[in-house]
């Protein structure tokens, strides 16, 4: 059962939402930053790197129950520059939840997504190490998802530079879930940083015509 649990939550039509978000990439097409499978390849690795490494942290910590959640959602903001990013966060993490509450027993709250992900990862019966491989995974597949609808790549393609990253994942999964399992204050959780990422959501945020809300 917690097998299917995982293979559930990481599916992409599971409705929490997010569908609707790019995790940046969006912005990142209209300047050109991103505009093959190259630099796609470029950008989710480096956003695996920071804010999927940080996500992951937070998610291992949630779904291992060692600190009050509000401490921990308190954790997940302050490593969020900005403000676009930090309600885009919380839109997630609602969403989540509350699709979630349909499947297993959890109380919808308002929290970051990557908290949000450790909660609902623990009602399905999962581990921290899998709640982090899954906040990893969507920090990857989301963009590159954005990426085949907004620059019509190739979807074969698009999935074999996801699928390069298993590797690392792995290793960003593993890292997290030894944390949740130490005896570390929760302030030393991963803060790494990706301030053209926070940048970039400001100006998107401000843009009139936009295809995802992040």
């Amino acid at each position: 059962m917690t097998q299917l649990a995982a293979l559930l939550l990481a599916d992409g039509r599971f409705p929490a939402g997010g569908h609707a978000h790019s995790g940046g990439l969006e912005e990142a097409v209209t300047t050109g930053r991103v505009h093959d499978v190259e630099s796609l390849g470029s950008f989710v690795g480096g956003r695996l790197a920071t804010a999927g490494r940080v996500a992951a942290g937070l998610a291992a910590v949630a779904c291992a129950g060692r600190w009050p959640v509000d401490a921990l959602d308190a954790e997940a903001g302050a490593r969020m520059a900005s403000p676009a990013v930090r309600a885009a966060s919380l839109r997630q993490g609602r969403q989540l939840l509350r699709a979630a509450a349909h499947a297993w027993p959890i109380r919808p709250v308002t929290v970051h997504h990557s908290v949000a992900v450790g909660l609902v990862a623990a009602a399905a019966g999962l581990g921290a190490v899998d709640a982090a491989r899954w906040a990893a995974y969507d920090a990857v597949m989301a963009p590159a998802t954005a990426a085949v609808r907004l620059l019509g790549l190739d979807p074969f393609e698009v999935a074999a530079r996801v699928a390069a990253l298993g590797p690392a994942i792995d290793e960003v999964a593993a890292e997290a879930a030894a944390f949740a399992a130490g005896d570390a204050p929760v302030e030393d959780l991963p803060a790494h940083a990706a301030p053209w990422l926070d940048l970039g959501a400001e100006v998107h945020a401000l843009r009139e015509v936009r295809l995802f809300a992040s």
